[in-house]
């Protein structure tokens, strides 16, 4: 099991650098059907996480299945690493699915990141898999004022290379910022993203991990997989 409890900034830096040459951003070569959401939650000054990922049809944002875990870490919340502190429990969450899902997203940054290498691009590299980054907040490039109105998009670079879009979910409300992580081009990732928003302003992958793994921090959720139909009345 992988885990960084042990290792420097710098350390994770290097890191960084060498999983950055291992980014591939291809086209997405077959149909999606399941695409997967993935989140966790802790308490304050706890090291105790709770991870999830759920899994969703697609385009049609069913409820299929979930997977949660709990573990600790120690590895400090730092801006530019936040997967050295979410991805361990994230895998863990990963491996307890009988069945991969084509895509995943992930709440945080893919290649719109100093050195490319947000929690998308980091778990994307690990598992070989297509990752899209869905952050709240941006942390690298700029992009020219968009729309108010919804599905209004803005193109982000830096350094002169295009790396996501800011994508206005409801009329008039912040946008997010959407990048790939691996294994998926920029134009997709918006594409996805766009076929994933329902009524609120996060997509509904993440906005569903975001639920689940607080139902599951505050004890009304169980560790392990399952199929959606043994908590479709928890959360409906």
């Amino acid at each position: 099991m992988i885990t960084y409890d042990h290792i420097s900034i710098p350390e994770a830096t290097q890191i960084q650098l060498e999983m950055r040459e291992k980014i591939v951003l291809k086209p997405f070569e077959k149909r999606i059907r399941t695409i997967a959401g993935a989140d966790i939650s802790f308490n304050k000054f706890s090291n105790t996480v709770f991870a999830g990922i759920v899994v969703l049809s697609y385009p049609e944002m069913e409820l299929l299945s979930y997977s949660l875990v709990e573990m600790e870490t120690i590895f400090p919340y730092v801006s530019g690493y936040l997967a050295f502190r979410e991805v361990p429990s994230l895998l863990r969450a990963w491996e307890q699915l009988p069945e991969k899902p084509d895509v995943l997203v992930l709440d945080g940054q893919g290649i719109t990141h100093p050195r490319k290498m947000g929690i998308a691009s980091h778990f994307g590299v690990l598992e070989n898999q297509p990752t899209i980054g869905c952050a709240k907040s941006m942390m690298f490039g700029k992009f020219d004022d968009l729309g108010l109105e919804k599905n209004s998009s803005s193109a982000i670079f830096g350094k002169g290379e295009l790396l996501g879009y800011a994508l206005r979910t409801k009329n008039a409300v912040k946008p997010i910022y959407i990048s790939p992580g691996n294994l998926i081009t920029v134009e997709e990732s918006l594409e996805v993203i766009r076929d994933c928003v329902g009524k609120y302003r996060i997509p509904e992958p993440t906005r569903v991990a975001h639920d689940m793994v607080n139902l599951f921090r505050t004890g009304k959720l169980e560790t392990g997989y399952h199929l959606h139909e043994r908590i479709q009345e928890t959360l409906f």
